[in-house]
């Protein structure tokens, strides 16, 4: 990443369709579900034919997150739903952070959250250790999870509220040449669960798509949504000894410097009974074990005699997709290129996605009784558009600001010790929402930005003087 303070443009959401966007009005919005058992309910007028003898039918193609949050939604709303996953036990690379809002707002059980981080350390590239976490109030915290247990039980309560869960491969789509009720035609492979089962070759035919397939999602291939560029994520497991897992036991480590990586970070996050130990790099894939050895060398100390229990990989999208949407096809989660940049964070995004971009769906269908077009799939475009861009351009611009050298990751750490930064930084992640500042804090704030900058420069060329 360039040292230069001139940023390249933002590839933004509000860019992220080839087409030129279309408006339409949303006089009745869905409302937000609050009892889980509750049936999705809509008024709209629709112009689109109403279907017979049926209901509308949905492929969600993907299990994480978003696949089992839009399962789940268009299940409770009436819609005849598929959902296809290849491996349902699956184990993705991830740091397993969520926010509490994601907490109550999913209605997740709390016995599925491992580990409740209430405290966190920013570690610098000179291993200055900063404390994060002073303005939490008794009841927040950041809630750990592992994703094979997450993912698993968000199929399992779609599958519960009538979703048919399909354990399968999904191949490619035969998207509808004329009519705008023509059906899409998928292919997929089912497999019954037997270790080494070839599966068996299957279609459907159904009304949607929605595509909540991944990085390398085939339903993003399938609509020509263009590609991304992508960051490799590798984490180990490590399972280390009691005593020592005690230190992590609310407890989270970030790691910045150009030795666990060029361009974002290294952790520690506390599991059930161990810790994840990871890294991601967009610029140097080439190197990331190299990272990776770095952050577990940064870590030695407090992980000593751990041994390593699952090594996992994963690509993970920088930045939405050119396009997200094509006829009644749209894309989600890390399909669509929901990670945010700086944090890296996905799994919120990804399931709020799938609900929002489902609930469009129950909303354009009346409950699963009218056929869905191009425009009712987009107003989940417009409203994801509308709430999130801010947050998705905030940490885009903090990344090039603060992650483009040691220098300047140094004043990251020193201004992540201001508890005001704290505050706003914990009350965005944890409710999901830009906050508004004080107008003379946020002053403050600024007056100390540039004055970390300005020191983190001057180190800089002390440095380039003594490598003379």
């Amino acid at each position: 990443m360039s040292s230069s303070l001139a940023f390249k443009s933002f590839t933004g959401l509000r860019s992220s369709t080839a087409e030129t966007p279309k408006r339409y009005s949303q006089a009745h919005p869905i409302s937000t579900l609050i009892n889980p058992r509750q049936r999705l309910q809509t008024t709209a007028s629709k112009t689109s034919p109403k279907l017979q003898n049926r209901n509308l039918r949905v492929a969600v193609i993907g299990g994480g997150p978003a696949g089992g949050s839009a399962a789940e939604t268009l299940a409770k709303g009436g819609v005849e739903t598929y959902l296809i996953e290849r491996k349902l036990d699956n184990c993705k690379p991830c740091g397993g952070a969520i926010p509490l809002c994601m907490v109550g707002e999913f209605d997740l059980p709390l016995d599925i959250i491992d580990r409740r981080v209430t405290k966190m350390k920013m570690i610098s590239p000179s291993n200055i250790a900063v404390d994060i976490g002073q303005t939490l109030k008794p009841h927040e915290y950041i809630g750990m999870v592992r994703r094979e247990v997450l993912d698993s039980y968000l199929r399992e309560r779609a599958s519960k509220n009538g979703a048919t869960v399909i354990n399968g491969l999904f191949l490619k789509m035969d998207i509808p040449k004329g009519g705008d009720s023509a059906p899409y035609v998928l292919h997929y492979t089912e497999y019954d669960g037997t270790v080494g089962g070839t599966g068996v070759k299957k279609t459907v035919e159904v009304d949607a798509v929605i595509g909540a397939d991944g990085a390398n999602s085939r339903v993003a291939k399938s609509i020509g949504a263009g590609d991304y560029d992508y960051a490799i994520a590798f984490q180990e497991r490590i399972k280390i000894p009691d005593e020592k897992m005690v230190y992590y036991e609310n407890l989270a480590e970030m790691y910045v410097g150009d030795d666990v990586s060029p361009d974002f970070y290294g952790w520690v996050f506390p599991k059930c009974d161990h810790v994840a130990v990871g890294t991601g790099t967009v610029t140097h894939k080439g190197d990331i074990k190299k990272f990776q050895l770095a952050t577990r060398n940064r870590a030695k100390d407090k992980i000593l005699g751990g041994k390593i229990i699952r090594v996992e990989a994963h690509p993970i999208p920088e930045h939405p997709r050119p396009r997200r949407l094509l006829g009644r096809v749209a894309l989600v989660g890390d399909a669509a290129g929901y990670v945010t940049k700086c944090s890296g964070e996905g799994i919120y995004f990804a399931a709020k996605s799938g609900r929002m971009c489902a609930e469009a769906i129950v909303e354009g269908s009346e409950n699963g009784q009218r056929m869905v077009n191009e425009s009712d799939l987009r107003k989940y475009l417009e409203k994801w558009d509308k709430t999130y861009w801010p947050t998705y351009k905030v940490l885009d611009i903090l990344q090039k600001v603060f992650y483009r050298s040691n220098p300047a990751r140094e004043a990251f750490v020193e201004m992540c010790a201001d508890e005001y930064v704290q505050k706003m930084t914990f009350d965005s992640y944890l409710y999901k929402t830009v906050v508004p500042g004080n107008p003379l804090d946020d002053l403050k704030l600024a007056v100390n930005t540039i004055g970390s900058l300005v020191r983190a420069n001057a180190l800089r060329k002390e440095m380039d003087k003594l490598s003379v």
